[in-house]
């Protein structure tokens, strides 16, 4: 049996709601004691005085690119990327080539993450080929073990289709996640619309395209007694529509990544076109919502929205390049910087976001950090200042607006399924 004995930890476990400082010895991958001091002399042993042991960070919306386009990103340099970025789980977005759309390819996903340290699971299309036209089979793709519904990329525009969506999704107890935007307000666009698109000359993605498909499904929600989840919320009005959905007790959660809560649209001006995603980067006040809703529980979840391209497809003027940048290698530096040491989440709130609410919300089992667990650990250091170098990322694809950027607090690596990964 193989075992590792982490010593000298801060336990910080909001589901146990423990934050004290033990050893932790596992044994072939269950944690089989917790005690002040252990003494282990076969162990392989890691010491971690003065750093943060966490249940495993999941994020719950990354492409990964496979099947159909290995060349920006694999399952297995995907998977490599989470562990450097912390994560024990991710959930794969459809918009592959196949679409996850039967269980045939859902089957794919799992067998491509087998074996690993990083648990890899699919979401399922909503709509056949995500063309948003007939419902994909969700019957068999839940029997396949997708863990959602999203046709993220494009918005599910249809009305009935929605309706439908909702009541399955319902039924079988998996949330249905809307890549909110309307298509024809959007069709075009390359960046926020504000005065500095207004300065710049480029064509624009209003904020009423994200707020108006948001307050119509919350309707379509509410009325089918759903279980809705709103990816990659960016906007004011997308929050206070979640927000008082919430208060009215119906089943509505969100997500904020990163770059919205870090990033306005202002460096835009640089015409890089790494700053270049979908939504886009909107205005100050609209970080400071993000930030809000995260704080006050409107945003349940921290995802990073991964989205690797090859440089030569970044490389073109901005109108041109493809929406999207990699996440998975800096959110937890992001969020310890922008949002831990600025006082907005406490660091159990944090870990909430990134561990507990995403499993959560995918209904996987929950994480905790007791004798007879199973060990699906995270381990961060909170005071590490560190400077991001893209060249070093274990992700494919280096599309990232960080670059150079200088901040605090990092994961050092990650134990699951019976594997030790440190940064």
């Amino acid at each position: 049996m193989a075992s590792h004995l982490f010593q000298n930890a801060r336990i910080v476990d909001p589901v146990t709601q423990t934050d004290t400082q033990k050893d932790i010895l596992v044994v072939d991958g269950v944690i089989e004691r917790i005690a002040e001091s252990i003494s282990a002399p076969d162990a392989e042993t890691v010491d971690l005085r003065g750093k943060i042991i966490a249940p495993g960070f999941c994020d719950m919306h990354v492409h990964f690119r496979e099947p159909g386009h290995e060349h920006k990103e694999d399952i297995a340099s995907g998977a490599a990327a989470a562990a450097a970025g912390g994560f024990t789980a991710v959930a794969c977005m459809p918009n592959t080539d196949p679409t996850i759309d039967n269980a045939s390819v859902a089957g794919f996903i799992y067998q491509k993450g087998r074996g690993l340290a990083v648990d890899v699971y699919p979401i399922g299309a909503i709509t056949k080929g995500r063309k948003g036209e007939s419902i994909a089979p969700m019957i068999e793709l839940r029997d396949a073990g997708v863990v959602g519904f999203s046709d993220d990329g494009s918005p599910v525009h249809n009305t009935k289709v929605l309706r439908t969506a909702l009541e399955y999704a319902s039924m079988l107890d998996l949330p249905l996640i809307q890549h909110a935007e309307d298509p024809f307000l959007f069709a075009g666009g390359a960046m926020n619309e504000s005065v500095v698109s207004t300065e710049l000359g480029l064509p624009t993605i209003p904020r009423l395209s994200e707020d108006a498909i948001v307050q119509r499904d919350i309707l379509f929600t509410e009325y089918v007694g759903g279980c809705y989840h709103l990816a990659h919320m960016s906007t004011v009005g997308a929050a206070e529509s979640v927000r008082n959905a919430k208060a009215r007790g119906l089943r509505v959660t969100s997500e904020v990544a990163p770059h919205h809560f870090t990033l306005t649209d202002d460096v835009v001006r640089s015409y890089d076109s790494n700053v270049k995603m979908n939504p886009p980067l909107r205005t100050a006040d609209d970080v400071r919502a993000m930030k809000e809703a995260l704080r006050d529980g409107t945003a349940d979840a921290i995802a990073t929205d991964h989205a690797p391209h090859a440089g030569f497809e970044k490389e073109v003027e901005f109108v041109y390049a493809p929406f999207g940048i990699v996440g998975l290698e800096t959110a937890v530096g992001l969020a310890v910087t922008e949002l831990l040491l600025e006082d907005w989440l406490t660091l159990p709130q944090l870990i909430e976001k990134l561990s507990t609410n995403p499993r959560r919300i995918l209904r996987l089992p929950e994480l905790r950090i007791a004798e007879g667990e199973k060990a699906n650990l995270t381990f961060l250091d909170l005071e590490v200042q560190w400077v991001v170098n893209a060249g070093a990322f274990r992700s494919k694809s280096r599309n990232t607006p960080f670059h150079g950027r200088s901040l605090t607090g990092r994961p050092l690596g990650i134990y699951n399924n019976g594997q030790l990964f440190l940064a």
